[in-house]
């Protein structure tokens, strides 16, 4: 299960300070945190909903909404009949 580099870092750990290592645990236990809060944001569909609402009424993502359909409109007109 551990990789190649989670071995090597283990063997590079033991010449680590106790001060060293505390810190070191405590970093990577706010990344740790830090990753389940994304983790948690983006299954959350709540979360996500209320999201999509405030893109919808975002001023800069309508008119970009609208440009990008602009630039389209040619290619929706190609003469395929609608299946």
């Amino acid at each position: 299960m551990n990789s190649p580099h989670v071995l090597k870092m283990e063997n590079e750990l033991r010449v680590l300070s106790l001060e060293e290592l505390e810190w070191l645990l405590e970093r990577i236990a706010k990344q740790v945190q830090e990753r389940k809060q994304i983790v948690n944001k983006f299954t959350d569909v709540k979360y996500m909903n209320e999201q999509l609402v405030a893109m919808a009424i975002d001023l800069d993502i309508q008119t970009e909404l609208i440009s990008i359909n602009n630039e389209f409109k040619l290619t929706e007109m190609d003469g395929l009949e609608k299946l």
